[in-house]
């Protein structure tokens, strides 16, 4: 039978290129989007594709649990659920003004939770699927340039590991996808170094990790290598060191 397969903030360069994998493997996607025209954009990408879609603000709390409701009768269950959205923020904003922060915690931490409460319940009486979400390595250490950002996607990957322990014995898996930078519209400020990756590879390595149910996957690997050395420095040599500690 074909996989279903729900995708939150399905528009973003990567989540779209999952869109795109499984579309082509007979998927039917429910795909859930902020813009209108981006969405439609990607649909017709899709080609003759089963879809259903949505659009909606995820940073509105209270309406998150009709969104899984709708999106679990449109496909009639799920097997496989990916959490894309989020924002970088201003980190700079977030250090002047606690609006700016709690936005960053809302949109990358407490809308990710409000998703997970109902789609966690509805996979475990389901008895099998596959939860995914994007998180980023930036929740491993906190630096200058980003801590707002990382302590919201440390926060969500402790969440994770919660989780994935409660819902162990139930046939539900919960991958934890720790993201480096990538070449994306969200990062287009940035100055871009070798460690960037690119969307369609980390699209790649996302759907094999979710194929696989890993509990935690570094995207691209090589993250898995440079993290321990990031979150095991000394915080006095970290703060001597302007790579890791600097703006």
């Amino acid at each position: 039978m074909a996989q279903r397969v729900l995708i939150v903030g399905a528009t973003s360069a990567i989540a779209a290129d999952v869109a795109r994998a499984y579309a082509a493997r007979g998927a039917r996607l429910h795909l859930l989007a902020r813009s209108e025209p981006k969405l439609r954009t990607l649909i017709e990408s899709l080609g003759s594709a089963t879809v259903t879609s949505a659009l909606a603000d995820f940073d509105d709390l209270a309406h998150v649990e009709q969104l899984v409701a709708d999106a679990a009768a449109a496909l009639g269950g799920f097997d496989v659920v990916l959490i894309a959205h989020g924002a970088l923020g201003d980190q700079l904003g977030s250090e002047r003004s606690f609006a700016e922060a709690e936005a960053i915690f809302r949109t990358n931490l407490l809308s990710v939770v409000a998703f997970l409460v109902p789609l966690g319940n509805l996979l475990e009486a389901q008895g099998n699927g596959c939860i995914g979400v994007i998180t980023s390595v930036a929740g491993e250490r906190g630096r200058p340039r980003n801590y707002t950002y990382g302590a919201a996607k440390g926060a969500l990957n402790v969440y994770l590991q919660g989780l994935r322990s409660r819902l162990f014995r139930t046939g539900v898996q919960v991958v934890t996808l720790k993201l480096g930078p990538v070449d994306t519209p969200m990062t287009v400020a940035h100055p871009k170094t070798a460690l960037f990756a690119q969307p369609g590879r980390v699209a790649r390595s996302i759907v094999d990790a979710l194929d696989s149910g890993v509990a935690e996957a570094y995207v691209p690997s090589f993250w898995g290598a440079i993290m321990p050395i990031v979150r095991n420095t000394p915080e006095r040599v970290f703060q001597l060191l302007p790579f890791l500690s600097g703006r």
